[in-house]
């Protein structure tokens, strides 16, 4: 009898005879995709990974015809005779035809996965089924087992255990090799590393990856595997070894999730059941999904965090610079660079809605700003007016001087209208370091005077 357990949502029974079979088989299959597909990513032939896997077609039937026989290590063979032909036929269209590598690649493995679907489907004796080799069956993998010394085991279990312990050893003992051919196949070359074995290596390991999954889980459980979670450990790392650990990882999530997905959510829509191969594809892409937005290295989330960090800070410089100017207009700016005056008798002072007009913004962005140029200590609050502090007028004047030195650079350079002109100074003297206005100021000649006549202030570092 199995020992089940009821699920409390849809009333399903779990069974680990079952569905723990199940899940490691499609973890396993992740894994092993995951550890070619990393190179695959990397390398930018996430086409090619997809091209081989549905490529791999004729192979089988191919050996089908030769030999009448479901075994998988002749389909093997055959599928990594394919996969290198296909790599070989993608390179040779490319340099006869002069189109792009994606477009031979589309060009080969539609038309050799046709004439898989057409042989497969006409190889009656050899009993495949077309729908399983785009599906897979996880379901029925328990029917077929082997005994071993741990008991009895699926036999697509045991095969795909092989494949990633055989994968793991092809990793690691040409990590170097992989590594280096792979950020730069130039220097690799020079080393005397074989570049284009290494390329028809990775092809013929694709190939290997997709027969031994075909019957468990699918072509479409093994082109999510080959590239979703490589792709998502690519979102999270920034080494190799890192990438491929985060990859297994999000792998063996992506099955054990998946298949509690295809047990339960079809019953709470109403439907009767799902398969579990596709949903643990469409689990890796949720997780996709999570790690786009999420990614500490170039997440949405992070890019609007920056985004808005950034654009108060431009705010906060603006504000600055508006109280530059309008010192100039009351000739406090003047009077505070005397070296005899007294700052706090010539301190600058604007209202919070004097500053929002002026600057066409929000009162409640700029109150924002003006809060952060507070924590500063280069504004201080007084009601609903600000003064401008000794240290915020030292950087206000900064400010103005970067933009006017761009202005003259930018004048003589390229001879802008004065619109323009005022337009792309104001946006560059936010990315402006001390170094670079020095360097602006040389190419100016250190001329006093912008365009416009206005005086360039001195530095005030």
């Amino acid at each position: 009898m199995h020992n089940q357990i009821s699920h409390p949502l849809s009333q399903l029974s779990w069974a680990w005879q079952v569905d723990g079979w199940m899940i490691l088989a499609s973890a396993l299959c992740g894994i092993a995709c995951a550890l070619v597909g990393n190179i695959l990513v990397l390398r930018r032939l996430s086409l090619v990974g997809d091209a081989i896997s549905h490529a791999v077609l004729p192979g089988i039937a191919a050996g089908f015809l030769l030999f009448a026989s479901r075994s998988p290590w002749i389909a093997l063979i055959g599928a990594a005779i394919v996969g290198v032909i296909t790599v070989w036929l993608i390179e040779l269209v490319r340099q006869l035809s002069r189109i792009e590598e994606s477009a031979a690649t589309g060009v080969v493995f539609t038309a050799l996965f046709a004439l898989g679907i057409v042989l497969i489907s006409r190889v009656d004796h050899a009993d495949l089924d077309p729908s399983c080799v785009l599906y897979g069956n996880l379901e029925t993998i328990i029917l077929d087992t082997i005994e071993t010394p741990l008991g009895s085991v699926p036999v697509v279990v045991l095969e795909l255990s092989i494949l990633c312990l055989l994968n793991a050893i092809c990793m690691l003992a040409l990590y170097k090799w992989w590594t280096l051919s792979t950020f730069d196949p130039i220097l690799a070359a020079a080393q005397g590393i074989p570049v284009r074995f290494m390329r028809y290596l990775l092809a013929a390991m694709v190939a290997m990856v997709c027969v031994l999954s075909f019957r468990a889980v699918g072509n479409i459980l093994v082109v999510a595997m080959l590239i979703v979670p490589p792709a998502t450990a690519w979102l999270l790392s920034n080494r190799l070894s890192t990438m491929i650990t985060i990859s297994i990882l999000v792998a063996i999530l992506a099955s054990i999730l998946g298949h509690l997905a295809a047990i339960s959510l079809p019953h709470l829509l109403g439907f009767k059941s799902a398969n579990s191969a596709a949903m643990v594809a469409s689990t890796s892409g949720v997780l996709l999904a999570i790690a786009i937005i999420l990614s500490p290295k170039s997440g949405l989330l992070w890019k609007w965090i920056e985004q808005r960090a950034l654009s108060r800070r431009i705010l906060a410089e603006d504000i600055l610079a508006l109280f530059y100017r309008h010192a100039e207009t009351t000739g406090t700016a003047d009077t505070a660079r005397n070296a005899e005056a007294t700052w706090p008798s010539t301190q600058t002072t604007l209202a919070t809605a004097t500053i929002a007009n002026k600057l066409q913004r929000s009162s409640a962005a700029v109150v924002r700003a003006l809060e952060d140029l507070c924590a500063k200590r280069w504004v201080t609050p007084q009601n609903s007016y600000w003064n401008l502090t000794e240290e915020g007028l030292r950087q206000a004047q900064n400010l103005v001087r970067t933009h006017r030195l761009w202005e003259h650079v930018l004048y003589q350079e390229t001879n802008l209208s004065d619109p323009r002109l005022h337009a792309n100074a104001e946006s560059l003297e936010h990315f402006t370091s001390e170094e670079l206005r020095e360097n602006l100021s040389q190419r100016a000649g250190n001329s006093t005077r912008d365009p416009h006549g206005k005086q360039i202030p001195p530095d005030a570092s």
